[in-house]
C-alpha cells in the first residue's frame, strides 16, 4: 500500500512572525535576499535614527546545504551579477570564461557544423560555472550580510487570510514548513517535529521550476492564461572527466537534431570546465506527442553518436542530475504579484529558451523583487496595489527587453524543426514577432497522443522499453545514474509523489498511453508490476529514487500526480554540478 505525504491535522504548530520570507535558496532567492540586505544597509547608513532590522528576513531552502538541489548547464551571463556585486570576478567561483563556441546539426551517423554561430548562442563574455558552487557562494554572501538562511526546511503550503479567493482579494500571510519525523504510515515518530507557521508580511516564492507552493498559488488564484500555458523541458546532465585535448577550457558546443525526430524539440550542450572536465547534457521538450518518448534514453543515445563518443570515450562519468525548466517564454509568465506575495525566477518562467539561459534572469528578477519588498517595508503596505510595482519594474527592465524578442521562439517549433527554424529566423528580424499574431501555447501534456493514434513503437533512439541497460562505460541505466546523483531520502516517510487516483494508472493509462511515467521519469521512480494473484498490473512508486526534476508533475497526461516536498533535507546532492 502506498502512503502519501499529507499535513497532519490537529497539530499544535510553532508560530513565528517575519517581515519577508523567501521560499527557495537558488539564484533568484539568494539574489533577492542579498539585494534586500544591501538596501537595508544603505537605508540604515542614511537614516541612523530610523534603522530597519534584518532579523525578520528569512530564506527557506529545502536541501541540506545551499545549492545541493540546484542544477543547470551551467553557463552564466554575468549581467545581473555585475549589477549585484560589481567586483564579482575577484571572488566568485567561475570555472572558465567562454572563448570558443560552435553549433552542430546531427543526423543518425553524421554531423554538420553551422557556418556561423547564431547570435543568440554567441557566448563570449559568459562563464562556465558550477551552479552548486555558485549558489553556495551566494548563500555565504547572504549570511555575511546578516540574513538568516534556514536549510532543510521545505515550504509545505501557503498560509492564507480569510476572504474571497481571487488575485485581487485573497491574501497570502506566510508559509508552513514541512513536518519532520513522520513515518511511512503517516504517524508521528519519536523524533517528530511539527512544521512552523511562518507569518510574513511578504512571501516571495523562488522555488525553481514547478515549485510546490508556486503551483498551489497559480492554481488557486487562476494566475496562468490557459491560452498561453507554461511549457517545460527536461534537462539531463552529467559531469565527465575526459582525456586532455578533446574540449578546451571555455569551449562551448551545441547540437540539435538526432536523436530527436523532426517533430520533437530539444538539443545538447557540451561545456569545457577545464582541459579534462566537461559538462554534457541534453534537454528534451516536454511537449512531445508520443507517450513512449524517453528523455533519459534520448541522452544515452546522444552519447553513442560519433560526435559525442569521440569526446567521451576513455573518460569517466562522475556526476548525474535531471531538472525541468520553463520553456514558454514571456507570453506564458503568470501574474507575478498579489496581496502579500511575489513570484520570481523559474517559478515564474523567467528563462530565455533561445539562449538556453536563465540564471541571470532569475537573479535580476530577485533583485527587482527585493527593491519592491524594501519599499513595502518602508511604507508598511504589502497589498497587491503596492506590490504591483514589482511587475512594473520587470516591464521597465532588460528582463522584458530580452524576453520580448523571443516571446514566440519555443512556440515556433510546435509542428516540426524546419518550420521552427524558419519562424525563428523571421523573429530575429521582426524583434520576436510572427508574420501575424503572437502564438498561443497549450500545456505540454495536452499534446501527448494516445497509443492508438500513434501506432506501434518505431524503436527509434527516442524510445526505449522499460529501464534499458547501459554499457556501464558510455551509457548508463537509470538506477546507476540515480546513484551518481547522490540522492538520499529517509525510506520511513510518506511518499511525496501524490497520485490522486491509482485506478487511472492501472486501468485507463495502461491502455490509453502505456504508462508514460515509466519513460519521462529519469530516475526509475515509477514501475508497473504484476499484482498479487495475477489481477493485472499495479503501480509501484520508488520515491526514494526521486531527483526532484518535477517531470511527473508536469507531463502526466491526466494531471493526477502532484509532486510535494519530502521531508526537508532529502533529495539529490548535486555537489560540483
Amino acid at each position: 500500500m502506498i502512503h502519501f505525504r499529507e499535513p497532519l491535522e490537529n497539530v499544535d504548530r510553532p508560530q513565528m512572525e517575519a517581515g519577508v520570507v523567501i521560499v527557495g535558496g537558488g539564484p533568484a532567492g539568494m539574489a533577492c535576499a542579498l539585494r534586500l540586505a544591501q538596501l537595508i544597509d544603505e537605508h540604515n547608513a542614511a537614516h541612523p535614527d530610523a534603522p530597519l532590522s534584518k532579523e525578520g528576513i528569512l530564506v527557506l531552502e529545502k536541501s541540506r546545504e545551499p545549492g545541493q538541489h540546484c542544477l543547470s548547464g551551467a553557463l552564466l551571463d554575468p549581467r545581473a551579477l555585475r549589477e549585484l556585486l560589481p567586483d564579482f570576478e575577484k571572488e566568485a567561483p567561475l570555472d572558465a570564461k567562454v572563448t570558443k563556441e560552435s553549433v552542430w546539426f546531427l543526423t543518425e551517423k553524421g554531423q554538420h557544423r553551422f557556418p556561423i554561430v547564431p547570435p543568440p548562442l554567441r557566448d563570449h563574455g559568459n562563464y562556465v560555472i558550477s551552479i552548486n558552487k555558485f549558489v553556495q557562494w551566494l548563500a555565504q554572501k547572504v549570511e555575511e550580510a546578516g540574513i538568516t538562511v534556514f536549510t532543510g526546511f521545505a515550504g509545505s503550503e501557503l498560509l492564507w487570510a480569510d476572504g474571497r479567493r481571487g488575485p485581487e482579494t485573497a491574501r497570502v500571510t506566510g508559509i508552513r514548513t514541512d513536518d519532520k519525523g513522520v513515518d511511512k504510515e503517516g504517524r508521528p515518530k519519536s523524533n517528530f517535529e511539527p512544521g512552523y507557521d511562518l507569518r510574513a508580511k511578504i512571501t516571495i516564492l523562488a522555488e525553481g521550476t514547478r515549485g510546490n507552493c508556486a503551483r498551489q498559488l497559480i492554481q488557486r488564484l487562476s494566475l496562468e492564461d490557459p491560452n498561453h500555458a507554461q511549457t517545460y523541458g527536461q534537462g539531463i546532465k552529467e559531469l565527465w572527466e575526459i582525456p586532455s585535448g578533446r574540449i578546451a577550457k571555455g569551449e562551448v558546443r551545441y547540437t540539435l537534431g538526432y536523436p530527436l525526430n523532426s517533430r520533437e524539440y530539444g538539443g545538447s550542450w557540451i561545456y569545457g570546465i577545464s582541459d579534462t572536465l566537461i559538462s554534457i547534457g541534453y534537454v528534451t521538450g516536454l511537449d512531445y506527442q508520443d507517450p513512449r518518448t524517453d528523455p533519459h534514453h534520448v541522452f544515452q543515445s546522444f552519447k553513442e553518436h560519433p560526435f559525442a563518443r569521440r569526446i567521451l570515450e576513455g573518460g569517466r562519468m562522475i556526476r548525474y542530475g535531471a531538472k525541468s525548466l520553463p520553456y514558454g517564454g514571456w507570453l506564458t509568465i503568470p501574474r507575478i504579484y498579489g496581496n502579500g506575495w511575489m513570484l520570481l525566477g523559474d517559478s515564474a518562467g523567467f528563462l530565455n529558451a533561445q539562449r538556453l539561459k536563465g540564471i541571470h534572469l532569475a537573479m535580476k528578477s530577485g533583485m527587482l523583487a527585493a527593491e519592491t519588498a524594501f519599499r513595502a517595508m518602508l511604507s508598511g503596505d504589502s497589498s497587491a496595489a503596492a506590490l504591483s510595482a514589482w511587475k512594473t519594474a520587470v516591464n521597465d527592465s532588460w528582463i522584458r527587453d530580452e524576453l520580448w524578442r523571443v516571446r514566440n521562439f519555443h512556440q515556433a517549433f510546435e509542428h516540426n524543426l524546419l518550420e521552427g527554424m524558419i519562424s525563428s529566423a523571421i523573429q530575429q528580424v521582426s524583434r520576436g514577432g510572427n508574420l501575424g499574431p503572437d502564438s498561443g501555447n497549450r500545456a505540454g501534456h495536452l499534446r501527448m497522443q494516445p497509443l492508438d493514434l500513434i501506432g506501434p513503437p518505431d524503436l527509434s533512439s527516442t524510445q526505449t522499453i522499460g529501464n534499458a541497460r547501459g554499457d556501464g562505460q558510455l551509457t548508463f541505466d537509470r538506477l546507476t545514474d540515480v546513484f551518481h546523483s547522490g540522492t538520499r531520502h529517509d525510506e520511513d516517510q510518506p511518499c511525496h509523489l501524490v497520485v490522486q487516483d491509482l485506478n487511472i494508472c492501472t486501468q485507463r493509462c495502461t491502455h490509453e498511453y502505456g504508462n508514460p511515467c515509466r519513460y519521462f521519469c529519469p530516475a526509475a521512480v515509477y514501475e508497473m508490476i504484476e499484482a498479487e494473484g495475477g489481477a493485472g498490473s499495479e503501480l509501484r512508486i520508488n520515491f526514494t529514487n526521486c531527483v526532484h526534476c518535477k517531470a511527473c508533475d508536469i507531463m502526466d497526461p491526466y494531471q493526477i500526480i502532484n509532486w510535494v516536498p519530502p521531508e526537508g533535507g532529502g533529495g539529490p546532492n548535486y555537489d560540483g554540478m
